[in-house]
């Protein structure tokens, strides 16, 4: 599978993190091929929002183009700092434009044992056991 990830980024509250930060990954696959550039773009501008949103401690992206599939991981300083992130520009729109061309998505939510940045195995664990349940 060819895939690529893109690292951990620290965002603003990463220089003073809360001793339990609330994680968020997700798993989201296009329809299509045809889709996946116009997707890859949207996330890269989330992501250099995201980067710079209150409340964020960092973010990584992966992706598989050719499966159609995109995995987000972030860390909050707490479940508000993460809503508000999801509820502002430019992620409302993203969402809002690219719902039509979404094959499935899964999300999972978690408070992190402690302020270290969260890993990629972890986050596999978290969006499995969602599935499972």
């Amino acid at each position: 599978m060819l895939s690529m990830t893109i690292p951990w980024s620290t965002g603003p509250a990463a220089r003073q993190p809360p001793a339990r930060p609330v994680v968020m990954a997700a798993e989201l696959q296009v329809r299509g091929l045809r889709h996946v550039p116009g997707f890859l773009l949207r996330s890269l501008a989330v992501r250099r929002h995201a980067q710079q949103a209150p409340g964020a401690l960092g973010v990584s992206l992966r992706a598989a183009p050719l499966r159609r599939t995109f995995w987000v991981l972030s860390s909050w300083t707490d479940r508000e700092a993460l809503t508000a992130f999801v509820r502002s520009d430019p992620h409302r729109r993203a969402m809002t434009s690219l719902r039509p061309v979404m094959a499935h998505s899964a999300f999972a939510t978690w408070d992190a044992p402690d302020p270290a940045a969260p890993q990629w195995p972890e986050a596999d664990r978290q969006l499995e056991a969602g599935r499972a349940a």
